[in-house]
């Protein structure tokens, strides 16, 4: 699905899509006809911008990653800002990609958001990081106070810790010696256990529990 406000960067944008051999199932210029439109139309990857005239990209995220089953959002923005590129991560995006980014980058960033990859334009992947790093460095969470963190199988905390570390579900296919779909299973297993909702939210997890430093 393509939601954006501008009727022919909209249009664009979905042409590139079904070209390169994606179903647009649904397009919308505005945040609510976009989340009725998810709900109609079950896509499994939006591409939705921040500028939207009523509730805003941001908001429409929140709502798509939520869904049953949840959608993967890819933001694709005018606006670096680090607030704007924030505030869509923590909303649920799964990669957020700058307009400026070329039509074989665009691609291949919603190809990797379909298999659960975070994507990110150059320089802000290291932004989103830096801020779950500060993040991490707060107060101890509750359920590490009481003992209560689900238990994850010596695969799982493998496969976690290479996610963590910045690799994608095919290097670490190839790390592990592991089918590509088996790398999927023990990442969906995971976000099950821990109650998360998309690769983002498991990179912080990991980043918490210093997995990335191991």
């Amino acid at each position: 699905m393509v939601v954006d406000d501008h009727p022919m960067w909209r249009e664009a944008v979905a042409r590139d899509l079904a070209e390169a051999g994606h179903d647009v199932v649904a397009t919308a210029g505005e945040g609510r006809a976009a989340v009725r439109a998810a709900a109609a139309a079950r896509p499994q990857v939006a591409v939705v911008d921040l500028r939207l005239p009523d509730i805003g990209g941001v908001e429409v995220t929140r709502h798509l990653a939520a869904a049953d089953p949840p959608v993967r959002v890819l933001v694709l923005s005018a606006s670096g800002e680090q607030r704007d590129v924030l505030d869509a991560v923590k909303a649920g995006a799964t990669g957020y990609l700058l307009k400026s980014a070329g039509r074989e980058e665009f691609l291949d960033a919603v190809r990797r958001t379909g298999e659960g990859d975070a994507v990110f334009t150059p320089g802000l992947a290291g932004l989103v990081l830096g801020e779950y790093r500060r993040l991490a460095a707060g107060p101890a969470r509750a359920d590490d106070a009481d003992g209560g963190a689900p238990r994850l199988t010596e695969r799982e905390t493998e496969v976690l810790r290479l996610v963590a570390k910045g690799l994608t579900y095919k290097q670490i296919a190839q790390r592990l010696v592991l089918s590509h779909r088996t790398v999927q299973n023990h990442v969906q297993n995971t976000l099950g256990k821990l109650q998360l909702h998309n690769r983002v939210e498991l990179v912080r997890y990991a980043i918490e529990k210093g997995l990335d430093e191991e």
